[in-house]
């Protein structure tokens, strides 16, 4: 397991989170691949345990946000076109 996997790990359980067999996975994904939404992480979850729900990744990422490893953010663009109007 890498290190930083395993800080984590350490940082959900402080946090007093139990870290699952489908948290791991989801951990996995996340530290493996840059998905760009929760969406992302659950086709890549399904695809490796089809009993990951979608509630089980928001669940996960609000736990990871919580404990400053991932930040959410949703940014809105306006096009160039619409500011010359």
């Amino acid at each position: 397991m890498s290190r930083e996997k395993e800080q984590i790990i350490d940082r959900l359980k402080a946090n007093g989170c139990r870290i699952t067999k489908q948290r791991r996975e989801l951990l996995d994904i996340i530290l493996e691949s840059r998905c760009s939404s929760c969406k992302e992480i659950y086709y890549q979850a399904s695809k490796k345990d089809d009993s990951i729900g979608i509630a089980t990744v928001y669940r996960m990422i609000n736990a990871l946000e919580e404990i400053g490893v991932v930040s959410r953010r949703i940014v809105y663009e306006v096009s160039p076109e619409e500011t010359e109007k």
